[in-house]
This record gives C-alpha cells, structure tokens and sequence, in this order.
C-alpha cells in the first residue's frame, strides 16, 4: 500500500489534532482519510476495518454537521461526560455488537483476526459516535482502540499504519486530559 498508507496517516494526524483542539475542521481531513484506508485495510484482510471505514465516510458527515451547529467556547465545541444511565447501554451495546460482528468474520470470512478485529471496529464506533455528540468518554474507548490497534496492525505488517496509532495514542491522552478540562469549566 505504501503511498496510499501514508496519505491516509497523514490526513488521520491532522485530523485528529484537529479533534483534540476541537476545531470543526478536523472533519475534511477525516473524510478523506477513511475513503484511503477503506483500500488500506480491504488489501490487508482486515475487513471489519475496511467496513468500519464505510460507517466513519457517513458519521464523519454527520459529525461536521453536528459540531458545525454545536455550541462553541474559545474557539472549540462544547464537550461533556455522560453518566452512568447513559454509560451503561453503550457498554452492553458495543459488547454485544462486538461478539455478532466477530462471531459473523469468523464464519463468514478469510478474516485475520476476526475478535481483535471486531473489538477494534466495534469501540471506534461507539468512540467516533460518541465523539460526534461531544462526549468525553469516546477519548476512553480512542485509547483502547489504540492499543489493541498497535499490535493488531503491526503483525498484519501496516506498519507505517502501526505509528500512525502510536501518535493516535498520545493524541488521544492529550485529548482525554483536554476535553476533560473543557468540560469542568
């Protein structure tokens, strides 16, 4: 994949620099990184990524819709935490979905790592929805993601994809420990 892997860090980088500043605009540089990792992760045999990548080209839309109309303060959207009455179906959603999604690779597909596959697929849903309604907590599920992502792409051999989730990594402990600040104030 070389050049086309690269593009797509790259974008993935300004965006979600973009998303811990909380700029409306990381959402171009989103959109345009999903459509190249689509490629990216189909050629790789990581199909549950590339189907993510289906799902984030639409909430990405939505996404900058709904910031472009959320309220903003220095410059940034507003963020805020659910609690726990919120939480709590999010967790038992994103279990189940989980399970079905990776019990159907596995039986469906040539998938490569089908259960760390749909785990990765099935938080970063939930985080990039979360994320698009503002939520704190998405930066939690980013951060998993990350670190099950780092060694998933790594034994696939993306490794130029590998870092790109490293710098996701420290991006998104910035951003956890940002948007947690926005919020209590």
């Amino acid at each position: 994949m070389g050049g086309l892997e690269i593009a797509a860090a790259i974008l993935g980088v300004i965006n979600v620099v973009l998303v811990v500043r909380r700029s409306t605009w990381n959402y171009p540089f989103g959109i345009a990184m999903v459509a190249l990792y689509l490629f990216v992760f189909w050629s790789a045999k990581l199909y549950s990524d590339a189907l993510l990548q289906l799902f984030f080209f639409v909430i990405q839309i939505y996404g900058w819709w709904a910031w472009f109309h959320a309220a903003h303060l220095d410059h940034g959207v507003a963020v805020g935490w659910m609690d726990w009455r919120q939480r709590l179906p999010w967790i038992v959603g994103t279990t189940i979905a989980i399970v079905i999604w990776g019990t159907g690779m596995a039986r469906l597909t040539d998938a490569a790592a089908p259960y760390v596959d749909a785990t990765t697929a099935g938080l970063s849903v939930a985080a990039q929805i979360l994320q698009s309604i503002r939520r704190v907590e998405s930066w939690v599920l980013w951060i998993a993601v990350d670190v099950i992502a780092i060694g998933l792409f790594a034994w696939r051999g993306l490794f130029v994809t590998t870092a790109l989730y490293g710098v996701f990594l420290i991006l998104a402990v910035i951003g956890l420990l940002e948007w947690r600040r926005k919020a209590a104030e």
